[in-house]
């Protein structure tokens, strides 16, 4: 039987007392100070070291959270998961401790924040809730939706200097607090920011187009085809991207059919119900079941989990290892990805897919890196289209005149304050009303910044006689499938919304996609896009109206919708379509596009922004392999722009003096071994056997009988990497090892192949003409190591045909 306990003194005792033999804690607090770290810091390393799953999540409101009670977190156990909610000045407010064992669960919620005061001799109270199941995993359910929401982040060195930089410009304006915190309460009130959290309903909406019998059909052929071709290949993992639209869910029940026990693994519950009842359809025979913060179906043929609710230790260790033969990642944000990685550095499954419907990767680089760079089968929606599996479209660029170049940029998104400020204006309303009015269709669905604006536009359209909605989190009244519904039929002109239809909702009949914000990621402006793209009857193409001011993207944004020009050429203004579709920009949008590139560099301004951006994530300067795999922008874009990785480093001056000075006498050596011709692995194989002898010795003479051994153990230890460099008529014949011929091969290629100004093949011996200093030789081992991990991942990586 439940218990419900109020707590007005000393929560801290009771915290502690949990924490000495729970398997998981989860804190939440809005700010934390150094006392309420040293308060608890002993138990929660007992915890950690005893194994416990333990998740810390605090904000950055006001910057009440001190700096250094951020350091004392990170440095209790590596293995406790922190993230920061970057509030951008909305409340953020929550004080919950939940705490869980084999047998009982506990719920502390109340005023008491993390502070020793709020822990022990305040005025706080709280309530303790015991033996309640069902108000447990609600309460852990939506901790773990918000501990991995878009806006937070993995707390590391990197967040905590750039935390340090804003606390301290942030206190030095506003130096009297405590008038600041009541005056900020009073905008809160007024404003009433929201952000989208797709919680507006759970209701699955389904298409009412019927498509027979279920088999695979038009790109889902072609995509399994390819998976079989990478199992016979023995890679065991791969993504499949594939446009929205085209059936990517059926794709992987399809695939699903060859093994016995799968595990779907999806970040929104919606997601999971419609994955099931695609799987349901094309496999009737065997069992499903939802595993999330609900319901824990574990025993099932098929498992659709919450990848919020799996990554916890008392859930994920429900399954043995190698329960499942197959796992299938669906899209996810990327915030989430270390508790993905927790998932299936624990699983030994058979096969890994991902799928994705976005071929940008900048947002989906978790995906990219989690299947090892391995994509099986890409179709964008342009190839789609010309294929006609999609619709085609009419595009309207529209020239905007606010002046984003005046709006504070936050590293990845615009201050939503001075956002919102310069887009509720009646002026910009009645030229979006009389824009939609000229271009639109039918049924519009219109993408927005914020809650305010959604709200905002639709009063204005709703005063002028037509009949929208704004649908968010916050709407209360209309559910999103009535709201869905009712503009099927015609009855609602426009949905106005955020974020809620991104992906994993389908509405056909829609005509007309409406842009009222600045693109800020263009994977979020692709997964817009598809929205409109679904054929339907009687749709003969998608109008998409887009309004271009000066904002950050508006310059490349276009490259996503041309089939002519490559993502590295940031030359042309409008690009090249599929055949029955159109480009039409106002002469205003040409000129504003040719004068942002005459006054920056996009291409380099992004790839350093991408770099940047997974440095935070990580916490340190990425290795070459990791900007290939988790990095926005493609690994060979650095190549072309700077001559290697390490030359980019050099000039985002991210190299230290004594590394400076180091590539000044070796950049020749770095750029030469990025860029060497490879036709086969063979240098990058030789390279690796030689670095195998450690930083003082690499680059020194070595034979080939020496590499011999691991040459050969190495292109024959997986089927792709020998069917790729080693099954040509003579290299075929050395698949059963004779050190000898092996040897004979090594030496004409690549060894005699490699010589030239670093490279000698003198009197039986290869080796490099590296003039190396003891004080420079662990660095320049690291940097070269880097590259040839780099290289030989890249080269093996299986290129979607």
């Amino acid at each position: 039987m439940s218990k419900v306990e109020l707590i007005t003194q000393n929560l801290g005792q009771h915290l502690l007392k949990q924490m000495e033999s729970a398997s998981t804690i989860c804190i939440l607090t809005s700010f934390v100070m150094k006392s309420g770290v040293e308060f608890i810091k002993q138990e929660l390393k007992a915890a950690a070291k005893r194994g416990a799953d333990v998740k810390i999540c605090t904000g950055d409101y006001l910057y009440i959270t001190q700096p250094e009670a951020l350091r004392e977190l990170l440095v209790i156990d590596p293995n406790i998961e922190i993230r920061l909610w970057r509030t951008d000045g909305v409340s953020f407010h929550p004080k919950a401790y939940l705490f869980q064992t084999e047998k009982k669960e506990q719920l502390f919620i109340g005023s008491s924040n993390l502070s020793r005061s709020a822990l022990s001799g305040g005025v706080e109270w709280n309530l303790s809730v015991s033996n309640d199941k069902d108000v447990f995993n609600e309460a852990m359910d939506q901790f773990m939706t918000l501990f991995y929401a878009d806006q937070t982040v993995p707390l590391n060195i990197e967040i905590i200097n750039q935390y340090l930089s804003d606390y301290e410009s942030y206190h030095r304006t506003n130096p009297d607090l405590i008038r600041s915190l009541s005056d900020r309460e009073e905008v809160d009130l007024m404003l009433a920011l929201g952000h989208e959290d797709n919680s507006v309903s759970n209701e699955v909406h389904e298409s009412s187009i019927e498509y027979g019998e279920i088999l695979p059909r038009f790109a889902q052929i072609e995509a399994l085809g390819e998976l079989d071709r990478v199992m016979e290949e023995e890679y065991s993992k791969a993504l499949v991207v594939m446009a929205t639209g085209l059936g990517k869910t059926y794709l992987a029940g399809f695939f699903a059919k060859k093994f016995k026990r799968t595990l779907f693994i999806a970040h929104r519950e919606e997601i999971l119900h419609q994955a099931r009842n695609s799987f349901e359809k094309i496999m009737p025979e065997k069992t499903f079941g939802i595993y999330n913060g609900k319901q824990k179906e574990a025993d099932a043929d098929v498992i659709f989990a919450s990848i919020y609710t799996l990554s916890l230790k008392t859930h994920i260790e429900r399954f043995a290892s190698d329960h499942f033969d197959l796992i299938i990642v669906d899209e996810f944000h990327h915030a989430a990805a270390n508790s993905y990685q927790r998932v299936l550095d624990y699983f030994t499954p058979e096969f890994l897919l991902g799928i994705t419907a976005t071929p940008d990767r900048n947002d989906n680089k978790d995906v990219y890196a989690i299947c090892d760079g391995n994509v099986a089968f890409r179709l964008d929606f342009l190839e789609a289209i010309e294929r006609q599996w999609l619709s085609p479209f009419k595009y309207y660029g529209v020239y905007d005149d606010t002046d984003y170049s005046q709006i504070r940029w936050l590293g990845n998104r615009y201050d939503e304050e001075e956002l919102l400020r310069a887009q509720l204006r009646e002026e910009l309303a009645s030229k979006i009303l009389s824009t939609w009015l000229d271009k639109r269709q039918t049924r519009t669905i219109g993408f927005c910044s914020s809650i305010k604006q959604a709200d905002f536009l639709s009063h204005h359209f709703n005063r002028n006689g037509f009949n929208t909605i704004s649908l968010h989190s916050q709407q209360v009244g209309v559910s999103r499938g009535t709201a869905i519904k009712q503009l099927e039929k015609g009855q609602l002109d426009v949905i106005f919304t955020v974020d809620l239809f991104n992906e994993g909702v389908d509405i056909p009949p829609v005509d007309t996609l409406l842009f009222v914000r600045p693109t800020e990621s263009l994977t979020v402006f692709t997964q817009q896009i598809g929205r409109g793209l679904r054929i339907y009857p009687g749709k003969k193409y998608c109008t998409v109206i887009d309004l271009i001011g000066n904002y950050r993207n508006a310059d490349i944004k276009l490259s996503l919708f041309d089939t002519g020009v490559k993502e590295s050429n940031y030359n042309f203004v409008e690009p090249t379509v599929p055949e029955l579709c159109e480009i039409n920009l106002d002469v205003q949008v040409i000129n504003l596009i040719k004068e942002m590139r005459r006054k920056r560099h996009p291409r380099r301004e992004k790839l350093l922004n991408d770099y940047q951006v997974l440095k935070k994530e990580i916490g340190r300067r990425p290795t070459y392999l990791e900007l290939h795999l988790k990095g926005g922008s493609p690994s060979v874009h650095y190549r072309q722009e700077f001559h290697s990785y390490t030359g980019f480093l050099k000039w985002a001056e991210e190299l230290t003096a004594h590394e400076l000075e180091i590539y000044h006498r070796f950049h020749e050596w770095l750029e030469d071994a990025e860029k060497t011709s490879m036709t086969k692995s063979y240098k990058m194989v030789v390279l690796s056997a030689m670095l195998k002898r450690g930083p003082s010795n690499w680059y020194k003479p070595i034979t080939p009988n020496e590499v011999a051994p691991f040459f050969h153990d190495y292109l024959m230890e997986k089927e792709y990497r020998k069917q790729i460099d080693f099954s040509d008529k003579s290299s075929k014949k050395l698949w059963e090892f004779d050190e000898e011929k092996v040897s004979k091969l090594i030496a004409s290629m690549p060894m005699t192949k490699w010589t030239g100004k670093f490279a000698s093949f003198e009197n039986g011996e290869f080796f490099f003409n590296l003039d190396i200093r003891q004080e420079d030789e662990g660095i320049l081992f690291n940097w070269t190591k880097e590259i040839c991990e780099f290289r030989l991942h890249a080269h093996f990586e299986r290129k979607a045909k």
